[in-house]
């Protein structure tokens, strides 16, 4: 199952949206610290609401123990950036695929771009900057999970 990179986050209240639709799709989250905000359960119980108990998170305290992390663990970094080449929707997602997503204020530093095995883009029209976070986390994670058979499968419903 892919997962979610948050690479230190700017805004409580993306990252509980990313939180609430992480636990939705029932993908693992990644927190690389420092957040520019206090990221204790505390705090993302406010902005991720009752879905907290729903979605497993991993905080990592540097880029470097992400990095130290991953390696053991495997797994294609795909970093979604405004400077990417391939259109995310033309991007061949694995299942242990990790999506990363920068800073609200800043994207990711060049340290973390060389370290990307793969950089893709959502294509925006000309002249516009980039999306919320959140939205191409969505946009994103629901492509990798439909190219890898992994959406949740809903329970059935009586009408």
């Amino acid at each position: 199952m892919p997962r979610l990179a948050i690479f230190q986050p700017d805004i409580p209240q993306n990252t509980g949206t990313m939180l609430r639709l992480a636990a939705c799709l029932g993908v693992p989250v990644e927190i690389i610290e420092p957040a520019a905000f206090d990221v204790s359960d505390r705090n993302l119980r406010r902005s991720g609401m009752d879905y907290l108990n729903h979605v497993t998170i991993t905080r990592h305290i540097s880029w470097r123990a992400f990095e130290e992390w991953r390696r053991g663990g495997g797994g294609r970094l795909v970093l979604a950036t405004t400077k990417g080449a391939v259109p995310y929707t033309d991007f061949r997602y694995e299942p242990e695929d990790i999506v990363l997503v920068g800073r609200e204020s800043a994207g990711v530093p060049d340290e973390v771009h060389a370290a990307a095995d793969a950089r893709i883009v959502v294509p925006m029209q000309a002249g516009m900057r980039s999306l919320n976070v959140a939205v191409t986390a969505a946009m994103i994670l629901g492509e990798a999970l439909r190219q890898t058979g992994a959406f949740p499968i809903p329970a059935p419903t009586d009408m």
